[in-house]
């Protein structure tokens, strides 16, 4: 006899790899009119929706003001919005940003960012590094090598403004990546982004610590939720869920401690997942 998996009350999902489909270039991936139609399925049963991105807001919000979403955490759980029906782009993303109740930052002064980053180019002339701020980053390499519409603006990191930042970005050629390992301040914890792009951050800004603010912030338990991902930084995320999917293409560490496997994300493997449990 075949029990019947209990219904969630709040799915949450990854974006890159796991909802949007491969293109050629970052920009060009997409959203399937298939996947839409059964998250809003899902939505109309009664269960809430958010994404959960290492996104920052500006290439996150035109995917999730397709959806409806009832929260987000953006920048892998550095900027959380618990109502993104009431935010904008331009509110997100400012330096006055409040937690009003609805937005909550994760970060670290810039100051301490651009220590770090001039530390690293002590021991590491050459590496390509940056700070992400208000969704601008501040690098020491033309970023169109990764993303053609991106803000960035070229430092040394002795002219980067005061505020909160969100994440250092760091692309270590593989002689790099060791050395780096060592250099890791201890303040900052670090995930790696499909195995080019280092990315450090506050320990408390990821998606595990995010999913749990999302479930207190929308009333709903841990053990109540799917999730679904494909890379090594979804691992804490999809161990804290009470159910957690890795589609098919994701990372094998991923897939050794989901507690399922759906498709891909280019067979529409998360809508497919959602139709059958509805």
């Amino acid at each position: 006899m075949t029990t019947k998996r209990p219904m969630p009350r709040l799915l949450v999902a990854d974006l890159d790899g796991t909802l949007l489909h491969d293109a050629a270039s970052f920009e060009e991936r997409f959203l399937t009119g298939r996947c839409v139609a059964a998250i809003e399925r899902a939505h109309d049963q009664g269960i809430k929706f958010a994404v959960s991105t290492a996104r920052p807001v500006s290439t996150a919000l035109p995917m999730i003001n397709r959806l409806p979403v009832d929260a987000c955490a953006y920048l892998n759980g550095a900027l959380i919005d618990t109502k993104p029906s009431y935010s904008d782009e331009a509110m997100l993303i400012g330096p006055d940003t409040p937690d009003d109740g609805h937005l909550l930052r994760v970060g670290f002064p810039a100051s301490r960012g651009c220590a770090v980053c001039r530390d690293l180019l002590d021991a590491m002339p050459g590496l390509r590094l940056g700070i992400v701020m208000h969704d601008v980053r501040y690098t020491n390499f033309d970023v169109r090598v990764l993303w053609q519409t991106q803000s960035y603006r070229l430092t040394d990191f002795t002219d980067v403004p005061d505020g909160m930042a969100d994440k250092i970005i760091i692309l270590p050629d593989a002689s790099q990546r060791d050395q780096l390992a060592a250099l890791i301040p201890s303040d900052f914890a670090v995930s790696i982004s499909e195995g080019i792009m280092w990315m450090l951050s506050n320990p408390r800004a990821n998606k595990g610590d995010a999913l749990d603010t999302l479930c207190r912030r929308l009333g709903v338990s841990e053990h109540d939720t799917v999730s679904f991902g494909d890379d090594t930084i979804d691992i804490d995320m999809l161990s804290r869920s009470g159910y957690g999917v890795a589609v098919a293409n994701a990372h094998p560490e991923l897939k050794a401690i989901a507690d399922g496997i759906c498709p891909s994300n280019n067979d529409d493997g998360v809508a497919r997942w959602i139709e059958a449990l509805l």
